[in-house]
């Protein structure tokens, strides 16, 4: 009976480890938060891996095409409902990018239907530096009232 006791201990402890795990990857981060019930997601991509794709493809058009210039960034959002897990759309987004203690840009984020999911996003100029952004996202959502708010730091990937 000794043995099946380990059996059982053990498989209690992997359960409770991924609990943890769990819980752990669900908290918030620098690229996901919940406000309100909104579960928002944060990602920044360069800009050229746009480019890549062909002119009459989706990607290579949104938000009137791939700005020229360096050190642009496609900042997008993904919204769900935290509680269901569904995404939402139909939403107004914007969102304001800055070093942190310096001006940057504020830019409504447009609705982006790809692979039949909505995002949204838009372009932004993101010189590498060693501070970090601040990426303010706000958040309309039809038929509620009131502005939901998230706040991001982003730092560049280093080599």
């Amino acid at each position: 009976m000794l043995p099946h006791l380990k059996t059982l201990l053990r498989a209690a402890l992997a359960g409770i480890a991924a609990l943890l795990l769990t819980a752990a990857f669900a908290a918030d981060s620098n690229q996901h938060k919940v406000v309100h019930g909104v579960a928002i997601y944060l990602g920044v991509i360069p800009a050229e891996m746009i480019l890549g794709h062909p002119r009459p493809h989706t990607e290579a058009e949104m938000h009137s095409g791939v700005p020229a210039g360096q050190h642009q960034q496609h900042v997008v959002v993904a919204l769900f409902d935290n509680a269901t897990g569904k995404r939402i759309s139909g939403a107004k987004v914007s969102a304001r990018v800055h070093e942190i203690n310096l001006a940057g840009a504020q830019r409504k984020l447009e609705p982006m239907l790809i692979a039949g999911t909505v995002s949204y996003g838009n372009y932004f100029n993101m010189p590498a530096t060693n501070n970090p952004y601040r990426i303010n996202v706000l958040i309309e959502l039809p038929g509620v009232a009131g502005v939901i708010e998230a706040q991001f730091d982003y730092h560049h990937a280093r080599a």
